[in-house]
């Protein structure tokens, strides 16, 4: 075991007093007193260390010694007690102490810590129950501000998504209602423009009704168009026939111009009016004619009457529609219905 080292020794400077009582011995002093240092008791590094616990040491403080058996520094001798005398006092500094550990060692120079010294094993066993006590409050208290931070964190994060979600919602709100408002405009508007041209149509058809006429009044319509049969010639009924008693007046449809009136065989008697734009209105099976070719009339002229002539089998007004002097017609009862007329 490592020890201090001892303090010098003079024999010449040996007086008379010794640890011992009586007469002088010759194995013993005389000693000087030693006042240990830090230099003289610094531990040799990497061989000693300063033990940090406090069992098993020396007490902290100055203490005196009673007469008794102490170890003699260097040589090993022993100083012995001998009865008759007052114990002499031996003050002893502050030591650091010394362990023959080689683990944890301090660096040269350091002081030691003796800051548990004195303390007992419950002391100890309270300090660091308190010391856990404090290690686990302050890991709680980390814990607890991290899980704040995560809260806050999660809270903020539902929070921004709850804005973008509702953000979204409005936007696709207010792309719907955009696409309503454009939808039920167009229909709006389409409605509008239907509207529009239906009365355009109808007040364009009042003023072809103003400017076309029916051929006569007080008929009925018997043969129509296109009707298949073998009293015509040509295997279907060319025209549109209306059935009233001989003598009906017959007026011409729309201004114009006689361009024939006479006899034309199967057809009776016949006069053709073209008007303005070339087409040509066939009245037949007349029973008088009361216009020439060349004459000009008007909507509602009067240019003949209603008969039997030619190849018929009862009284009847015979018409048919050529557009452009065309040899072949067409329906006339849609013809006279396209200028406006109820039929």
């Amino acid at each position: 075991m490592a020890s201090n080292r001892p303090a010098p020794f003079v024999p010449s400077q040996r007086g008379d007093e010794t640890f011992g009582y009586g007469s002088y011995r010759s194995d013993e002093g005389p000693f000087e007193e030693w006042n240990p240092t830090a230099e003289s008791i610094r531990p040799v590094r990497g061989k000693h260390r300063v033990s940090k616990k406090g069992g098993g040491g020396l007490a902290r403080s100055s203490t005196v010694l009673g007469v008794g058996v102490i170890a003699a520094v260097g040589a090993g001798g022993m100083a012995s007690a001998q009865s008759g005398k007052p114990p002499v006092a031996i003050t002893m500094p502050d030591l650091p102490l010394i362990s023959g550990s080689s683990a944890d060692e301090e660096p040269e120079g350091s002081p030691a810590a003796l800051s548990t010294l004195g303390m007992t094993s419950t002391d100890t066993a309270q300090g660091a129950e308190d010391a856990g006590e404090a290690l686990r409050a302050r890991i709680m208290a980390q814990a607890e501000q991290q899980q704040d931070q995560v809260d806050t964190k999660a809270a903020e994060e539902a929070a921004a998504a709850a804005e973008k979600a509702a953000a979204k919602a409005a936007e696709e709100a207010a792309a719907k209602a955009e696409e309503e408002a454009e939808a039920k405009a167009a229909a709006a508007k389409a409605k509008a423009e239907e509207e529009a041209r239906q009365k355009a149509e109808a007040e364009r058809l009042a003023a072809l009704a103003k400017q076309y006429t029916l051929p006569t009044s007080s008929f009925t319509l018997t043969s129509t168009f296109g009707q298949a049969g073998s009293m015509w010639s040509s295997g279907y009924h060319t025209g549109l026939d209306f059935a009233a008693p001989t003598g009906t007046l017959l007026k011409a449809v729309h201004t114009g111009t006689i361009t024939s009136a006479g006899w034309d065989g199967s057809y009776g008697y016949k006069t053709v009016l073209t008007l303005e734009d070339g087409t040509e209105i066939w009245y037949a099976h007349q029973s008088s004619i009361s216009v020439s070719v060349g004459q000009k009339v008007t909507t509602g002229d009067i240019i003949g009457r209603v008969g039997a002539t030619g190849n018929v089998t009862g009284a009847h007004l015979h018409m048919e529609v050529h557009p452009e002097g065309s040899s072949s017609g067409i329906d006339p009862l849609a013809w006279l219905r396209s200028k406006g007329l109820s039929i």
